[in-house]
């Protein structure tokens, strides 16, 4: 049986569906990922996924593209063209499962499986229904197991990636703290002077301090890392910051895709968790977990990509000191626990 598994948002989206993505290649004999340019980098570090197909879905993203037929085509013809026989169609509560299983039904896949809210017609075999309070990597993997692909013996369900390269000529030897300061949107950001402020903190606690960045948010670190700090903003690709996030002691970041990839690779995670979307279904997954930020402020569950509340009141009333504090609570209570996927072994690939 060939099976394909869709999640076409983001990086971090596309991380929380690795559980999922085990479970279907526990069971399927080859897996196509179909997911999004964003999300791309982390379908290619998945444990279980064969073949990873990229298509910039109209319906999907901060800055979707228009809606063109012959692009749409395209996607029908190179889906087609896998012959998978079964669909999992993964997405946010918010999102509609519906377009997606309308391409894919276009393609000839025989039996979709998806969470949906809306009458779906013919476009679904498994009509799923999420639980409104479950993480998002439990509800894919409630919706795997509704599929008829539960997790297998011996896997506990937690984020996984494949063995990224060793960070020590980047990072130098683990140990150290990683603050990732930029985010996708402003409102999911602390505030920079925050983030110098809490690396000159934590270096005077005694910490190695490590900041990193996508390049477009050099101008960001530097000015973050200081002199107090190893500055790789723009420097790691994302299997690279994997390697430098799997050797930290603990990782300091918002909600945004590196928070997940921390989780993937076992490391402890102090999260600047702004509250425009709700923690228990996107904090970082399984790991030891401070969760800093005010979960009441009035921009709660309002998904805003801009603080609506002037000053930022939910994430810049947190102070450097309490991330120092919190760094060190990460330490005491659980440690490092290594979750990255051996190659060759059980979740190093589709069984």
């Amino acid at each position: 049986m060939r099976a394909l598994v869709a999640r076409l948002d983001s990086f971090g989206d596309v991380l929380l569906a690795g559980p999922a993505v085990r479970a279907v290649a526990a069971r399927a004999e080859r897996v196509t990922l179909l997911c999004g340019p964003r999300g791309a980098p982390a379908g290619r570090m998945l444990p279980g996924v064969d073949e990873v197909l990229v298509w910039d879905a109209p319906w999907v993203g901060f800055d979707p593209p228009p809606t063109d037929r012959a692009d749409v085509e395209r996607a029908v013809a190179e889906i087609a063209g896998q012959r998978c026989e079964v669909a999992l169609i993964l997405a946010s509560a918010h999102q509609s499962p519906l377009p997606t299983a309308l391409v894919l039904r276009m393609a000839g896949i025989a039996r979709v499986a998806a969470d949906s809210v809306h009458y779906p017609g013919s476009l679904l075999d498994v009509r799923h229904k999420r639980d409104p309070h479950a993480h998002e990597a439990e509800a894919a993997l409630a919706l795997a197991e509704a599929a008829g692909f539960p997790l297998p013996d011996g896997d506990d369900g937690r984020l996984r990636v494949l063995p990224p390269p060793p960070a020590a000529g980047l990072a130098g030897p683990p140990g150290y703290v990683v603050l990732h300061p930029g985010a996708s949107v402003p409102a999911r950001r602390w505030s920079p002077e925050r983030s110098a402020e809490a690396v000159r903190a934590l270096a005077a606690a005694g910490h190695r301090v490590v900041v990193t960045g996508v390049p477009e948010e050099r101008e960001l670190t530097a000015y973050v890392a200081g002199d107090d700090a190893l500055d790789l903003g723009g420097r790691t690709s994302p299997a690279e910051l994997a390697g430098v996030l799997a050797g930290a002691a603990a990782v300091v970041t918002g909600n945004t895709g590196p928070a997940h990839l921390a989780a993937a690779v076992g490391a402890p995670v102090v999260s600047l968790f702004a509250p425009v979307v709700p923690a228990e279904r996107w904090a970082p997954f399984r790991v030891p977990l401070v969760l800093l930020g005010d979960q009441r402020a009035p921009c709660a569950d309002s998904r805003a990509r801009v603080c609506p509340v002037p000053g930022h009141p939910c994430l810049d009333r947190v102070t450097a000191q309490d991330v120092v504090t919190a760094v060190e609570k990460v330490f005491a209570e659980g440690g490092r626990q290594s979750t990255v996927a051996e190659r060759g072994g059980p979740e190093g690939g589709a069984a």
